[in-house]
């Protein structure tokens, strides 16, 4: 049964190659990218996912096979003095950038950041082989720190100048590593960071899973990214008095973990009270000391994380927060804290202009099986939308689990997805060349 199902789904994807060159559109390689995001999974696998978390070894590793891999693909490539990988397209003109990040979670999954990263390498590569496309100036990027080992989307921030020197100096991991010992041991010290020229591009696109249940829930294989949520995140700090746990009397208690209970429950109900149809939260992290089954807690900490799309409903919820700890204070002997615990991260709109080249093209390879949809997790195209037009292309997630091992596509969208994105990355460039036919 099985044999069968992947002859027929060889043969439609031979048939549909057959038709493409027909057209005289650009053909992706689908063997060649799936092979290329095998040879990436490589570097620091394990299980099913991978281990490549920033300035690791496996990462630097991965970095200097994927700079050798775009110099084949004709591009003047080269690591800067943050680990970004770039690849700058001889041509002249005014270019397209797109890529992805290549870091991983520390258990993170084989195709989070590393599809888009693939999916520019296999655009970059059929382009030059192609008579009709191959001067079309595309420049691809593999971005470094999306993940924050230590500092979240640091190679984007790097490339478009709004890197805050004073908190990479600062920088450091969970386990205590310096961000500034990190580039020494991987050997970019004393390597100068890139930065983008503003004046080269027509805009950024990156591809990648969507690391959520939405496209698959609703039957779709493409989705086209509207908006990047924006994202709060706060500590709640719970002060009470610890004391014996069978001494001690209830009316006389001052404790943090009772109040702690007390904040998280009321989040859950003014949250919900005041949702918008896309906004989330979320309290992932508790801490109660000492933690022990005889002693009540003098002492607690709640984190409580927020997003959504829209600025105001992100700044209704953090009116919330502080009034329901106000409330909470009054109501118990405990102090309560509400102390911001991340910098802010604004949401960010994708180009209406950049993403209608990617409606029509996923309108023709995946009639009427494409969505508009918001992105619940932030990515580098949100820091890259300040800098310049930028646009995001999903495809669906297995289950719609990311950021674990069991991470996965299935083999025919991630092949649909690069080709959806190749084609209209040819129609972006070749359009603005007044190069295609009418």
């Amino acid at each position: 049964m099985q044999r069968r199902e992947h002859q027929a789904s060889m043969i439609k994807r031979i048939n549909e190659s057959a038709q493409l060159r027909r057209s005289g559109m650009l053909r992706i390689n689908a063997e060649r990218l799936i092979r290329g995001l095998l040879d990436l999974r490589a570097f620091g696998s394990q299980s099913s996912g991978v281990v490549r978390p920033a300035f690791s070894q496996a990462d630097m590793q991965a970095r200097y096979w994927l700079r050798e891999q775009f110099e084949q693909a004709g591009l003047i490539s080269r690591i800067d003095g943050v680990g970004n990988v770039l690849g700058f397209s001889p041509h002249p003109g005014k270019a397209l950038l797109i890529g992805s990040h290549a870091d991983s979670q520390p258990t993170g999954g084989w195709l989070d950041g590393a599809m888009g990263v693939i999916y520019a390498l296999e655009i970059a590569r059929s382009l030059a082989e192609s008579d009709s496309y191959r001067h079309l100036p595309v420049d691809i990027v593999a971005l470094q720190d999306e993940e924050s080992r230590f500092v979240g989307c640091l190679g984007a921030k790097s490339l478009t100048g709004v890197l805050d020197d004073h908190i990479a100096q600062l920088a450091t991991d969970k386990d205590g590593i310096r961000l500034v010992d990190a580039l020494e041991d991987a050997g970019l010290s004393e390597v100068p960071r890139e930065r983008l020229d503003h004046k080269r591009y027509i805009g950024f696109l990156e591809a990648h899973i969507e690391q959520g249940p939405t496209l698959e829930v609703n039957s779709k294989r493409i989705g086209i990214v509207t908006e990047i949520v924006g994202v709060r995140g706060f500590r709640a700090v719970f002060r009470g008095q610890q004391n014996h746990a069978g001494t001690t009397m209830m009316a006389l208690r001052r404790d943090a973990s009772t109040a702690l209970y007390a904040f998280a429950n009321r989040i859950n109900q003014v949250f919900a009270a005041h949702t918008a149809e896309r906004s989330v939260w979320t309290m992932g992290r508790a801490k109660l000391v000492p933690n022990a089954t005889s002693i009540i807690p003098g002492y607690a900490e709640l984190d409580l994380q927020f997003r959504d799309a829209s600025e105001s409903q992100l700044e209704r919820f953090t009116a919330l927060a502080y009034e329901t700890a106000e409330e909470i204070a009054k109501s118990s002997l405990v102090g309560v804290e509400l102390i911001e615990a991340r910098s802010p991260v604004a949401p960010s709109k994708m180009s209406e202009s950049l993403y209608a080249y990617l409606e029509r093209s996923a309108q023709q390879h995946a009639p009427n099986a494409w969505i508009h949809m918001p992105s619940g997790a932030f990515h580098d195209a949100g820091v890259m939308a300040d800098f310049m037009p930028s646009a995001m292309l999903f495809i669906p997630s297995i289950g719609g689990i990311s950021h674990d091992f069991a991470e996965d596509s299935h083999r025919d969208d991630l092949i649909l997805g690069c080709q959806v994105m190749a084609t209209a990355v040819v129609d972006l460039l070749a359009s603005r060349e007044g190069m295609l036919e009418s």
